[in-house]
């Protein structure tokens, strides 16, 4: 099995979103690892507005632990928290 999640620290937020995307879009694979499977059920979701939503959500919530992760950026950005 290869490492493809080594660390979820990135140097930015944007960094932080793809690697977000990614870990969604790694989930579906190793739950489904057909590609061909994959690939005829994405026309059942891709103008599904609730697949869409659910989609996001995922995102958002692999993007939050990214984010705490990193210390939301702060350290990064010499920002204080508000």
């Amino acid at each position: 099995m290869t490492n493809w999640l080594p660390t979820l620290v990135t140097e930015t937020p944007e960094d932080g979103y793809d690697l977000a995307i990614t870990l969604s879009r790694m989930a579906v694979k190793k739950t489904q690892p057909d590609d061909a499977v994959r690939e005829r059920l994405r026309a059942d979701y891709e103008t599904d507005v609730k697949a869409l939503v659910a989609i996001s959500q995922a995102v958002a919530v692999n993007f939050a632990t990214i984010a705490a992760a990193n210390d939301y950026w702060s350290a990064h950005a010499g920002a204080e928290r508000t």
